[in-house]
């Protein structure tokens, strides 16, 4: 199992990030936009917020925009796609940029870079190639030297403090899932990174669990939960669903 395999990749737990950061609001804005996994698609990412704008120009309320994680690789721009999230989001939106799985996939590497890392495999060469990274050196100490001087270290910071959970009246947003009869605020990060649907996640009484990571053909709406990852790597279709204050859900999509 893939987690299982990450788990032994894993660095010694007091190395890698613990804690991610949970945000809950006790009120909700006018509109939130949820935005599923882009994994390095710069370009569906541009059109999605071109179409997200139009959509949101008549609504003088608050607008939100929350990303579910998994920004990086698989897709050729992984790079170009955390520059875009570290600067300004789109005018008259605030913008919250959650954790996946891949996030923490590519902390992992960049903490312990091996030829062999688990990460590799699942899209890191071409994160790699994104930051100009086409050939890696064996040694351990050139490697990470490569990395230090080819990813910013805003980059890392990024990956690092993106929060884990954020919660709004009736629904929470994750990349992959929270685990049923644990509450909240002890959701465990790796969880709520690496949970896919199952009787274990079971969504809480009156919320809708809104998620990624599991790839779908057509946003997923179901009862207690939305799946918005649409495999935009693969299918050339980045979704995201817009909320309103009503609970009126629609479905947006850049090709």
């Amino acid at each position: 199992m893939v987690k299982q395999l990450f788990r032994r990749l894993l660095p010694a737990r007091n190395d890698r990030p613990q804690g991610r950061q949970k945000l809950f609001f006790d009120r909700r804005p006018e509109l939130i936009y949820v935005i599923g996994d882009v994994h390095g698609c710069m370009s569906l990412l541009r059109k999605m917020e071109s179409i997200i704008a139009a959509d949101a120009e008549a609504c003088e309320g608050e607008k939100w925009i929350v990303l579910l994680g998994d920004y990086v690789d698989r897709g050729p721009e992984s790079a170009a796609v955390l520059d875009h999230l570290l600067a300004r989001p789109p005018a008259g939106f605030r913008r919250f940029c959650l954790a996946g799985n891949h996030e923490q996939l590519m902390l992992s590497y960049l903490g312990a870079p091996d030829p062999n890392h688990f990460w590799l495999g699942l899209g890191g060469h071409d994160t790699l190639r994104s930051y100009g990274l086409y050939e890696m050196a064996e040694r351990s100490s050139s490697m990470k030297a490569l990395l230090e001087s080819h990813v910013p270290s805003e980059h890392v910071d990024f990956l690092q403090t993106a929060p884990s959970l954020l919660a709004v009246p009736g629904f929470v947003f994750v990349h992959g899932g929270i685990r049923s009869g644990v509450t909240l605020e002890q959701q465990a990060d790796e969880d709520l990174l690496w949970l896919r649907p199952s009787p274990e996640t079971t969504s809480p009484a009156n919320v809708i669990v809104v998620h990624g990571h599991t790839p779908v053909d057509d946003v997923e709406i179901s009862p207690g939960r939305i799946n918005v990852d649409t495999g935009a790597y693969a299918t050339g279709l980045l979704s995201c669903v817009r909320i309103d204050r009503n609970n009126s859900i629609v479905k947006l999509a850049a090709s």
